[in-house]
């Protein structure tokens, strides 16, 4: 059975770090007007004048995330009407006369899921990614269309079991019948964000 998952869909909250239940909630931030495009689901760093933005790199490697984009809220700069969106579409988008709302799934605990871009061989193989530290690829892409992120897991990329400045770190698997297929694009992983924003002393910028 194929995996359904054939592209990225970025990263999206399944539950918290100890914790078995969905729990999941948005925080309210703000985007500057000329602020690069930004997906449901991309991965989000703070900036130093106090808004939010996509990662610097696509592969998200050694930013300070603050959590994964979920959608906002703005005056459209030609109808001049509110707007709900899943994705901002970037500059001149918004009349700059009124803030730029964003909401982002902040909590540092938070896990996500995340696709594969390539074959992970087998079961085994993994399972033992489990603990492991890992970059995005296609970490500031997505659709116009479904507004949603292109970002997913770079099973070809750089996978380390000890290097914390890799941008996401794998706590497990998710498990299920359209998911299963390992030696194709699409597993899905659970993943937290490394060296979250909320937690560091500095929270803009990158690792040292």
């Amino acid at each position: 059975m194929a995996n359904i998952n054939s592209t990225g869909f970025g990263l999206k909250p399944v539950d918290l770090v100890g914790s078995s239940a969905n729990s999941t909630g948005a925080t309210k931030y703000y985007i500057k007007s000329d602020a690069a495009a930004m997906y449901q689901g991309s991965p989000v760093i703070a900036t130093d004048d106090g808004t939010i933005a996509i990662t610097g790199a696509a592969t998200g490697d050694t930013y300070k995330h603050i959590g994964a984009f979920a959608g906002c809220e703005y005056v459209d700069a030609t109808t001049k009407e509110p707007k709900f969106s899943n994705f901002w579409p970037g500059s001149g988008s918004a009349d700059t006369n009124y803030d730029i709302v964003a909401y982002v799934y902040d909590n540092p605990f938070q896990k996500f899921l995340v696709v594969a871009d390539g074959s992970v061989t087998n079961k085994a193989t993994a399972r033992g990614l489990i603990f492991e530290n890992v970059e995005f690829a296609l970490g500031t892409s997505g659709s116009t269309v479904t507004g949603v992120s292109s970002a997913v897991f770079d099973a070809d990329g750089t996978i380390d079991d000890t290097d914390t400045s890799l941008p996401m770190k794998i706590v497990g698997i998710y498990d299920q019948p359209d998911s299963q297929t390992y030696d194709e694009v699409g597993i899905v992983f659970i993943v937290t964000l490394n060296n979250h924003a909320l937690l560091q002393a500095d929270s803009t910028g990158t690792v040292a």
